[in-house]
């Protein structure tokens, strides 16, 4: 009998990322050589706050396995006050989430800094470890969307 080959599953990661804070911080990451999976595929906004909610449905719908978002540490948005509008608007999308059936740990919000390369690195490999022990998502996804 042959055995049949198991294909490894490679998650696709989204990550929106504030232009001004954290997409700096992947810069700063890339620049010194720290590395994360090449899986986590970033997003530019202006502001966390420019993150709609519907952005984040589509990019399940669209196959991704888990989304992350980035901004700046509360307080010391650019834009005052967007990352405030950010975690409220999220935590109400994260409850509506949980209703579809998709699992919290495949969002998350985490705040990163210009100069927080390291953390930056730190964050994206241990989201990545999370949503490989969850697998593929199979909530929301659109099978017009998948690569055969």
């Amino acid at each position: 009998m042959q055995e049949i080959e198991k294909k490894e599953h490679k998650p696709l990661i989204v990550a929106f990322c504030c232009n001004w804070c954290s997409y700096a911080g992947a810069d700063l990451a890339g620049s010194s050589r720290l590395s994360y999976p090449a899986n986590v595929k970033i997003i530019r906004v202006p502001c966390s706050c420019r993150v709609n909610p519907i952005f984040i449905l589509k990019a399940f719908q669209r196959g991704a396995d888990g989304v992350i978002l980035c901004g700046c540490h509360p307080g010391d948005c650019h834009y005052s006050t967007g990352n405030f509008h950010t975690r409220r608007r999220m935590g109400i999308l994260f409850s509506l989430l949980n209703y579809f059936g998709i699992e919290k740990e495949r969002t998350r919000i985490e705040w990163v800094s210009a100069a927080e390369g390291q953390k930056f690195s730190l964050v994206m490999n241990d989201f990545a470890k999370t949503i490989c022990s969850l697998g593929e998502n199979r909530r929301l996804e659109d099978l017009r969307c998948k690569k055969n």
